[in-house]
């Protein structure tokens, strides 16, 4: 696996990320609200972004390079953006890519924020999508990552 420096962008850096979605071809666009998180090897490979919510964030716009998927590229990227993030974070995904986001210690979302589930009921009118959440004790508390005696 490559070496990645994950960082959050700043001020003027922000832009950056659509650049970035723009060199791959996605049509996705950096969230002007949220935090915007990028992996980068010697340039970005990955980017994701990431909003405050009721209780939590929402995790939206992740893309990964295609030359870097299947790396843990995603995964590193998702748990460095969420490391200080307090409460819960949601997103919404294709049902095939939900095994991925299980395995960063997201779940099927039983309740979801009401700005949220009014966005999720919108999209689904035109995308297959479902929710999944992640509260952010999920991965430090799961059994065997336990630091204590």
């Amino acid at each position: 696996m490559t070496a990645l420096h994950c960082t959050q962008l700043i001020g003027p850096e922000r832009r950056l990320l659509d650049h970035f979605y723009r060199q791959q071809g996605s049509r996705m666009r950096a969230d002007n609200e949220g935090q915007l998180w990028v992996a980068r090897a010697t340039a970005i490979v990955a980017g994701l972004s990431l909003r405050p919510v009721e209780s939590g964030h929402w995790l939206s716009g992740l893309f990964v390079a295609p030359t870097q998927r299947g790396q843990g590229v995603a995964g590193q990227l998702v748990n460095a953006a969420l490391a200080e993030a307090c409460g819960s974070t949601w997103l919404f995904c294709h049902p095939d890519l939900a095994g991925l986001y299980e395995r960063l210690g997201f779940e099927p979302a039983t309740s979801l924020p009401q700005s949220l589930a009014s966005r999720l009921l919108r999209y689904q009118r035109s995308k297959s999508l479902i929710a999944l959440v992640r509260a952010q004790s999920s991965l430090a508390s799961s059994p065997g990552n336990s630091t204590s005696v």
